[in-house]
Parts: C-alpha cells; structure tokens; sequence
C-alpha cells in the first residue's frame, strides 16, 4: 500500500543522507593528512594511509553518483498516486452515468409514452449505459496499476535509504580508523565490504523494480487496447448522444436521402 506521508519522509531522509555522506566523504582527506603527520608515521605507512583514503573517496563518490541519479525518479510514485485518486474519480463519475442510464432508471412509472419511439429511446439509453460502464472498468484498472507502481517505488526508496544509512555508518568508521592507524586498513575493508553488498542489493532492487514496472507496462498496454477496442462500443463507436453530432441533424441541410429539398 502506498502512503504520500510515509514516501515523503523517506525522499527527505534520503536527501539528507546523500548530503551526510557526502559531508563524511569530504573529511575523508583531511583525517588521511591528519594521520600521515604524526611522528611515528613511517613513509610506507603514510603511503598506504592516502592509498587508503583516495580509494574510499573514490568508491564512495561513485556510489554517491548513483544516489543521486536514482533519486532523479522520485517524483513519478506521487504523481503515479495522484493520477489513481484522480482515475478514480473518473471511475465514479461514469458509473454514475452508467447507473442513470440503466433501464429500469429510465422508465417512469404511469407514463403514457410507449411504441417505436419509447423502444428506440430506451435502446440507445442502454448503449449510453454499457459504453459508460466500460469506461469506468477501464478507470478502475488504471488506478489500480498506477497505485501499485507507486507502492513499488516506495519499496525501492524504502531499500535505498536503508543502504544509505550502512555506507553512512561505514564511512565513519573508516574516518575514525585514521586515528588508530593499526585498524585504517580495518576500516577500509569494513567500508568497501559494506559498498559491495550494499551495491548488490541496490542492483538487486534496480532490477526487481524494473521486472514489476515491465509488468505493469503491459498491463498499461494491454488497457490502451481495451479503450481503443471499437467492439466494446455499440457499432464499434461511442454513442452519439444527441441529433447535433449528426450530420443529417437537420432535414434542410441537403446531405442526407431524407432532407428537404429547397426549390
């Protein structure tokens, strides 16, 4: 189920987290300087402590970029949610139309109307009422697809921002670990076995997101066909509701068989 509130708070918590991390990546350096200058530092030991630190600054920028390129998709899940309520709406208002146009709606009791012309009317009022009930099966379905890919985004953000707060928690490991150079190397491997798993299950998540939406575009597909299917509608179009949308509407017009003929 999709929730705005809860999809919100996650986007802000993953905006504020990319903005830690690269905070965190920034002091990455200095606390590498920082390390190097103290006097018992030998030349191979401040060689491997700026190797150590231009590999985390490396992988975590990288991992940074690919943040902030996923986070360039977080606003199709609201919209993808408004558009349900909004289909929704449209689902109402034409089984509304549908409703009315029922026959049993359309007889008045006690009423002297009857003949070709009562039997006609109630016809065409029934077509009304199908083609109207077939839109609002359409508008049903289309939320309901829109509303469950907004739930998958939401799922996606949801993994994001719980790997985040691991490579946040790592790097600062890594940076405290300058202060004790026996563990920097401790520190790096905790860090760089954190972004390889982290990036696996971002990878994973990538691509059971892209197989879900891959379903839902068919689906999507599949109810485009459906609306554009004539053979829903009566004689493979939408009821024309009254004369003005035919061409022979006016028997003085001269285009129909039917037409007075002006002297």
């Amino acid at each position: 189920m999709f929730s705005q509130a809860q999809y919100e708070a996650v986007i802000r918590e993953i905006e504020n987290g990319t903005r830690t991390l690269e905070a965190k990546l920034a002091e990455v350096h200095p606390a590498a300087r920082k390390a190097k200058g103290q006097w018992w530092i030998t030349p191979p030991a401040a060689m491997a402590i700026e190797w150590i630190a231009e590999k985390t600054v490396e992988v975590g920028k990288a991992i940074l970029n690919w943040f902030l390129d996923l986070l360039k998709g977080a606003v199709a899940p609201i919209f993808m949610f408004i558009d349900a309520y909004h289909w929704m709406d449209i689902r109402g208002s034409a089984n509304a139309v549908s409703t009315d146009l029922t026959t049993q709606n359309l007889v008045v009791d006690n009423s002297d109307w009857s003949g070709a012309g009562h039997d006609a009317y109630l016809t065409t009022a029934g077509a009304q009422s199908s083609a109207a009930s077939r839109v609002g099966s359409i508008a049903t379905s289309t939320s309901i697809n829109l509303l469950a890919c907004a739930a998958a985004g939401l799922a996606f953000y949801v993994a994001l921002a719980g790997v985040l707060a691991k490579l946040i928690a790592a790097l600062a490991v890594v940076i405290a670990a300058f202060g004790s150079v026996v563990f920097s190397w401790a520190g790096l491997a905790l860090f760089l076995e954190e972004a390889g798993v982290n990036t696996a299950i971002i990878v994973t998540a990538v691509a059971t997101l892209g197989a879900f939406l891959g379903a839902q575009a068919t689906a999507m597909i599949m109810l485009h066909g459906d609306a554009v299917d004539p053979s829903g509608f009566p004689e493979g179009v939408w009821p024309k509701s009254n004369t003005a949308q035919y061409s022979d509407a006016s028997v003085l017009d001269g285009d129909a068989d039917w037409s007075l003929k002006s002297e």
